[in-house]
Formats: structure tokens, sequence, C-alpha cells
């Protein structure tokens, strides 16, 4: 007969501790298992645990999709397979909202999918379900297909920004919008997220926060600034509120620009065709920028991630005075931070940049309000 130690008795202790099992639960011959919740039960769990912003909401987005969908609300997380949830996507899919920039769906079924990781990858790290068992790890996302947006010509741009000032019910906020994403590059959630506090009239930059909790200051020209500090004193924004607002004082939304291009596309056909949005000024900008200067030029104004760049891009990162170089001929006015310095050409030379930038909008106030369309 062996003899039992004390070593042996305290690993015993230990592997049950680990295993979530007591005495009673060896003498029954079972084991306790932890209660697997169901979507409708999880998802305000993981929203609880996600800080307010524009993640949380687009995947709060998707998880109600989930749960409208018949009979996901009350299944366990445990119970689907990942069959079961292709099905789910492709019923989700099936019921999109056909926009401008639809192809096809397969951007809906990435995002259901990363939702689904996103719920999934909370109940491993709070083990309510194993991750050997989890049915989403399997789950394949279609392939990201090619972006048609692309860097628009100058005589486009201007019909834009002529529509854009000469129609609709606040055509100086519509053509400051312009005039902020065409000189700035910046992204949707930055310009409603600015706040005056994030205005450096002094140097001429900007503060945008954007996708992935990025916090970077961008040059911008003094005219602008000018414009944007107008703008926020004319509509009564405090220090820490959003900047950019509507005549009635209250802050701007998406819906914002979704108007303002739905309006330009009853002006402009082939604004409707093609599905422009702001981000084409973006692209436009970024463009130019690429072609002028170079591609370390282009990947800093654009704020892209040190992972997108490579590794030899982290090492050659683009310096703000070189940007503020970049705004300064694209605006074709000085900027505080931009250099002396001659820029590189494509060849490698010291060489004077040319070649016209885009067209940008006015920044001024008086423009005629045209009828509200």
């Amino acid at each position: 007969m062996s003899t039992r130690t004390d070593s042996d008795i305290a690993a015993m202790q230990t592997m049950m501790k680990s295993l979530g099992l007591t005495l009673a639960d060896l003498a029954a011959g079972t084991e306790t298992a932890r209660a697997v919740p169901t979507f409708a039960e999880h998802i305000p769990k993981v929203l609880a645990s996600m800080p307010q912003g524009r993640t949380r909401d687009h995947y709060q987005t998707y998880w109600d999709k989930i749960l409208a969908q018949p009979g996901w609300a009350q299944r366990r997380l445990d119970e689907s397979t990942t069959a079961d949830f292709q099905v789910l996507c492709e019923a989700i899919r099936a019921q999109r909202v056909i926009r401008r920039s639809d192809r096809g769906g397969n951007d809906v079924v990435r995002h259901v999918t990363d939702a689904l990781r996103r719920l999934y990858r909370h109940a491993e790290d709070n083990r309510t379900i194993d991750p050997r068992d989890n049915p989403v790890a399997g789950l394949k996302k279609p392939k990201r297909t090619r972006s048609n947006r692309r860097a628009l010509p100058a005589n486009l741009l201007a019909q834009i920004v002529h529509v854009a000032s000469t129609t609709g019910n606040d055509p100086e906020l519509d053509t400051l919008l312009l005039r902020l994403h065409t000189e700035s590059g910046c992204r949707r959630g930055g310009a409603l997220s600015l706040r005056p506090q994030d205005l450096d009239p002094v140097q001429s930059l900007i503060l945008l926060r954007e996708k992935g909790g990025t916090e970077l200051w961008q040059p911008v020209s003094p005219t602008l600034m000018r414009a944007l500090c107008r703008h926020g004193e004319e509509r009564d924004a405090l220090p820490n509120e959003q900047l950019l607002r509507a005549r009635n004082g209250k802050p701007i939304t998406r819906r914002r620009y979704n108007a303002l291009f739905e309006r330009l596309g009853r002006h402009l056909p082939w604004v409707q065709t093609h599905g422009i949005s702001i981000h084409w000024l973006r692209h436009t900008t970024t463009t130019w920028i690429e072609r002028h200067y170079n591609h370390a030029v282009a990947s800093e104004f654009a704020r892209h991630s040190q992972a997108s760049r490579g590794t030899t891009g982290i090492y050659t990162t683009a310096t703000i005075n070189e940007v503020a170089t970049a705004i300064a001929h694209l605006t074709g006015e000085p900027h505080p931070l931009a250099t002396t310095e001659p820029s590189l050409d494509h060849a490698g030379s010291r060489a004077a940049i040319s070649g016209s930038p885009p067209s940008l909008p006015p920044t001024r106030a008086g423009i005629k309000s045209g009828r509200n369309i």
C-alpha cells in the first residue's frame, strides 16, 4: 500500500482548485460546469467592458443584427457550430441595405465575423468557454476587395466645391468641411471629434483623434486655422466640446456628410454613379503629396500606422516639418513649421516641386446661401 505525503495532498488540492472541483463533486462523480450564457445575456456584458466610442458603436450595430435573427438571442454560446455561423452571416448579408458603395455584401460579412470574434474572445478571457471549443475560430472572413476610391482630378473637385458653396442650407459649413478634409486628409471621425481646444493657432496645428485611439497633430494652413477658430466662436462651441456645428449651434453628425453628398449627387450625377464620399478627398490629397514629395511624407500625412509601413518605414518616418512643407505647397501659403529646404524629387536630386495642387474650397465667411434643396 502506497503512503500519501503532504506534497501529494497539496498537488491534488492544487489540481482540484484549477479544475474548479470540490470534494462533493468527486463524491458525486461530476464536474461543476459554469453556466454558458446566451447571446442576449453575453452581449450586454461585453458592451459594458468596452469604452464609449466609435469602435463600441460599430460592434453594437452588428451585435444588434445578430440578436435580431430568429432564435439567436436565446441561443447559448456553446450551442452553435461554425456552419451555423456561416448561415448567420449569409442571412445578415441578404438583409443588408444596398448603398452606393455596396460590393456584394462582403464587408457586411467581414464585420459580422469580427463582431462574433470579439464576443467569443471575451468569453475565452472570462473562461466562459474553452478556447478549444470556440466555434468562431474556424469562421473565415471574405477577402477584402480592392477599393474603388481614387484621387479626384482637379476639375471634378472644383465642381464639387462649386456646388457645395452655392446650394444647401449652410454652404459655409459645407465648404469648411470640404476644405478641412482636403487639406488635412482627416477621416470623418477625426473631424467630428475635433474640439476648439484641439486647435493650435500659433503653430497652425490641429489635433486629430482617429481610429485605433491615435492622437496626432496635423499641420494646416493659417487660413484654415482662422476659419476653424471663427467657426467655433460664431457657433458657440465650448473649448472641450465638438467644434463643427450647424447654424443652430447643434453638433453635426455623420448625417451631415450623407446629406451633403446626396445633394452633390443630385447636381453632379457622376458623384452618385461612382459613390463619391468625403473619404475620396483623403485619397486625393494623399496621392498628390506622394507624387510630389515621397511615400514617407504621404504616409505621415495620412497618419498610417507604423505596422502598415513595414520595417523600413519605421526608420524613415517623415517629420511634422516635412508634412508642413507639403501643406505649404498644397495651399500656396507659408506655414510656421515648414522648412525652407527644397524637397527631393523622385530621382533623388534636390529640386523645386512643381505641379498644381488640388482645388481647395474657400474658407472665408460670407458665402451666399443657396436655396435649401
